[in-house]
């Protein structure tokens, strides 16, 4: 080989080096473990969980039609308790919480559960973000309680499980989250009226669609202290995530996209709910999150459906066993059984590891990149499969990541990373038949937003 012809293969070798290191160059992965999160995970307290459930529990009873003048009996000393705690948490942070009553009148006319026109009462603490202050991951907790009559305001109802595990979950996810600060809006809630018909939710979710809230999801926690259930079992170490598998406002359009393109378990609420699952077994240790396919337990329902029914993501996040005896029940013994819902069935530690899973979800959702849009896919009766999705916005963004599942498997099994400045991906010799596949985006820290499941066909060429 003569010098000119070897000079001329070293330069192809070397611009082909350069080629190579600068593809490599841009795609920079980030890391997936996000150290903050782990110490998030790591800060919710069992004590200060006690502590607010005890307290709860001394109003007597929290029953949506219980006495609201007293200071220390009823729902009225209960929220006013609750606001004063949101209020001191926000004087911690610098004021970093906007803390107020939001109120809706429910008329006794046409409410069987109301016998008489009620204002119910929702205390909301609002950690405004820093770059999308309208875009919102909410926790809630539910404020009342009930015993046997769920219309009796005057019978003691100490709702310790029911849910004064909720709402001081709520309070402590906002004593651990305020200590950082957010690109997007955390929400914390106790909501009422629930065991009368959902009515706090109601209103609150009505208004966040009138005032354009741009919800990402929200994480209501309703029974997160009981580890001993009905069924014999104890167990510490596994809790339920339910989640509808559509929004319940699918159009004809989007039934006929089902059915011949999928996505039928592949809504916003289901991957709210692969988010959670896919947090606590990041971060979580000694826990397990089960997916439950059904909005709520078997023909019931909690304040999670009333976002659902406006069209928000939203699931329930509650403890695997149940216990029906201390549930909706007068506090009596009939033959050997103890029945009613007092501080003796919670389980504090247990109540503070699933107030962590809220807190990391949250955190891990408000640091990170908005979801991607106008997800399309296409490949049909070809060797490989196309993802096409519009570029997201946010500086934060380091990448995108492709994910596909086999159709029967629960979470996602397979990813794949491109790069930000890249809107599109073929996956080679992965068949479009076999599979369901989705998009996150992904920011610089490693926080990935939920996955979007595609929605439209790329046109052919």
């Amino acid at each position: 080989m003569n010098s000119s012809i070897r000079l001329a293969f070293l330069a192809i070798l070397l611009f082909s080096f350069c080629i190579e290191v600068h593809s490599q160059e841009k795609l920079i992965v980030p890391g997936e473990f996000d150290p903050r999160i782990s110490t998030i995970a790591e800060s919710t307290s069992a004590d200060r969980i006690e502590k607010d459930i005890r307290k709860l529990v001394s109003f007597g009873t929290r029953n949506t039609l219980s006495d609201t003048i007293s200071e220390t009996r009823g729902i009225g000393a209960a929220r006013r308790w609750i606001k004063t705690e949101f209020d001191r948490i926000s004087a911690d942070c610098n004021n970093c919480l906007e803390v107020f009553y939001q109120r809706t009148l429910v008329p006794a006319e046409g409410n069987r559960r109301i016998p008489k026109d009620t204002w119910v009462v929702n205390v909301i603490a609002i950690q405004r973000g820093t770059t999308y202050p309208n875009r919102y991951i909410i926790m809630s907790g539910d404020i009342d309680s009930r015993a046997s009559n769920g219309s009796d305001g005057e019978i003691d109802a100490p709702g310790a499980n029911d849910n004064a595990t909720g709402m001081a979950g709520a309070l402590e996810a906002a004593r651990v989250l305020s200590k950082h600060k957010f690109s997007s809006s955390v929400v914390y809630v106790g909501l009422s009226g629930e065991e009368q018909g959902l009515f706090g939710g109601k209103h609150m979710a009505q208004m966040a669609k009138e005032q354009n809230w741009n919800i990402i999801g929200i994480l209501n926690n309703d029974m997160i202290g009981n580890i001993e259930g009905i069924d014999g079992v104890i167990d510490n170490t596994s809790f339920r995530v339910f989640s509808e598998p559509s929004p319940v406002n699918t159009d004809e359009r989007q039934r006929i996209w089902q059915r011949f393109y999928g996505g039928e378990v592949d809504g916003p609420s289901r991957q709210l709910a692969r988010y959670v699952e896919r947090m606590t077994r990041m971060y979580m240790t000694n826990l397990t999150a089960t997916m439950i396919y059904r909005l709520d337990r078997f023909g019931r329902g909690g304040h999670h459906r009333p976002f659902n029914d406006e069209g928000f993501p939203g699931v329930r996040i509650m403890e695997k066993h149940e216990n029906y005896n201390r549930q909706h029940q007068n506090i009596r013994v009939e033959d050997g059984i103890a029945y009613g819902d007092v501080i003796e069935g919670v389980n504090f530690p247990y109540a503070a590891k699933l107030t962590a899973v809220n807190a990391i979800v949250m955190a891990g959702l408000a640091w990170a990149p908005a979801a991607p849009k106008n997800v399309m896919i296409g490949g049909a009766v070809r060797a490989s499969t196309r993802l096409k999705w519009d570029a997201v916005d946010d500086p934060n963004l380091q990448a995108y990541k492709v994910y596909w599942r086999e159709t029967t498997a629960p979470q996602w099994q397979y990813s794949k990373y491109v790069s930000k400045d890249e809107l599109q991906v073929t996956l080679k010799n992965i068949i479009i038949d076999n599979y369901l596949f989705g998009v996150a985006a992904v920011g610089k820290d490693g926080n990935e937003s939920v996955v979007v499941y595609p929605t439209t066909l790329i046109p052919r060429r």
